[in-house]
């Protein structure tokens, strides 16, 4: 073990008695911090060596002085190496804590999530979406359940908390919770959090997630056809209601936005871009960075038709949406009058127009990440994973190509 303990003796003068009798001070420095105490011994300045920092010479009373000060300096060195066997990094509040037999105050879990996700709150509209407040909410609701399934308490100690509690943890979200694969580990991605903020305050030693390994399996985007799309467009819905939530969602499948994204749209948002056609420019709310859209003809349609709705005079928006409940709800409905066989949510629009109505058309991926305000080039490949028919058309053009060389190489009479 590298020692990084510093003992120091040294008389402190300032405390001197009526007699010049100074007090003998023992000062321990850890990495440029340090504590002091009394050593209880005192001694007259004229016997005491600053450079030896010890009583001068041989007599009774300098041999028992000199030898109380190196049972206090074992005594602290001895603190240091319980601390080092305990696996307790060693600090000047730890050591200090180690040496007087002084009790840490225990911080217990609970506490520490509620203070993390009460910050949250107060950011809610600047650094974080609601949904990310509502998600940790759900993650605290989870773990309190869990403790009190595992271990029958309604609050632990972090420094209890260890590979174990992180795999049990685990398993009550797969088991009792039913959470899918995905879900269990955005949950212990959250719990996360509060173990590395623990660990930033040196609260924690040993980092239970160090061992623990997890892995989001990639799920199959849900996205409509053209022929799904066009049926939708073509219905005649005899409700104002119905044909409101449909354009809305041909909106967002046109533009690639998210529901929140298309809720917070107003028309300063829309601006003349690059080529001298009117784009939109606004910031995903889920990760802030810029999305440009150029209007497409359905999408100004859309805009046109709703453009003196009293719902988006009133509110200062381009168009007059629904609540997201509700609008999937009427997806829903809509699904089943057009003979759609797939579960429609409004966030399909926006999987459509990665796939279906950019990606399928040859537009560049580089674009069509660009418009969806993706971070990671990485995060659109998933898209053009499942284009099996742009998968097709790309290979019928080397098919063709083959035969071309084929034909040439029978001409050859090579075959």
């Amino acid at each position: 073990m590298n020692t990084t303990v510093s003992v120091l003796f040294y008389i402190k003068r300032s405390k001197a008695n009526n007699d010049g009798i100074c007090p003998i001070y023992v000062r321990v420095t850890i990495q440029a911090k340090r504590f002091e105490f009394s050593s209880n011994k005192f001694i007259n300045p004229e016997k005491w060596s600053s450079e030896g920092a010890k009583a001068k010479g041989s007599n009774e009373d300098a041999r028992t002085i000199n030898s109380h000060l190196d049972y206090l300096k074992n005594h602290v060195l001895e603190a240091e190496k319980r601390l080092f066997k305990k696996d307790i990094k060693i600090t000047s509040e730890n050591l200090k804590n180690e040496l007087f037999g002084i009790s840490e105050t225990k911080r217990m879990l609970i506490p520490i999530f509620r203070d993390h996700n009460n910050k949250i709150k107060e950011l809610v509209g600047k650094e974080y979406a609601p949904g990310t407040l509502d998600r940790y909410k759900t993650s605290l609701s989870h773990t309190i359940e869990f403790l009190q399934w595992k271990y029958k308490v309604s609050d632990i100690e972090i420094n209890k908390i260890d590979h174990a509690f992180v795999t049990d943890y685990e398993f009550f979200l797969r088991t009792v919770r039913n959470c899918a694969n995905n879900t269990a580990v955005k949950y212990l991605k959250n719990f996360n959090k509060i173990i590395k903020l623990c660990m930033a305050n040196d609260w924690l030693n040993k980092n239970p997630f160090a061992n623990y390994k997890s892995k989001v399996k990639e799920v199959e985007r849900v996205y409509l056809t053209e022929d799904e799309i066009q049926n939708i467009i073509n219905k005649d819905f005899k409700t104002e209601r119905l044909s409101l939530v449909r354009d809305i969602f041909l909106f967002s499948c046109f533009t690639g936005l998210a529901y929140v994204d298309v809720k917070n749209l107003t028309k300063s948002h829309i601006s003349i871009g690059i080529d001298g056609e009117k784009w939109i420019f606004t910031h995903r709310q889920k990760t802030e960075s810029a999305s440009k859209i150029p209007i497409l003809p359905v999408t100004q349609m859309i805009i046109n038709k709703y453009e003196n709705h009293p719902q988006s005079l009133n509110n200062n928006k381009l168009l007059p949406i629904l609540s997201n409940q509700k609008m999937n709800a009427y997806l829903k409905e809509i699904a089943g009058v057009c003979e759609i066989q797939k579960e429609l949510t409004f966030h399909i629009a926006r999987h459509t127009f990665a796939t279906t109505v950019t990606l399928t058309n040859g537009v560049p991926i580089e674009s069509v990440s660009k418009m969806l305000g993706h971070k990671n080039l990485r995060t659109t490949q998933h898209y053009a994973k499942v284009l099996d028919r742009k998968v097709s058309e790309d290979m019928k053009l080397l098919k063709d190509k083959f035969v071309f060389k084929e034909t040439n190489i029978k001409k050859s009479g090579v075959l």
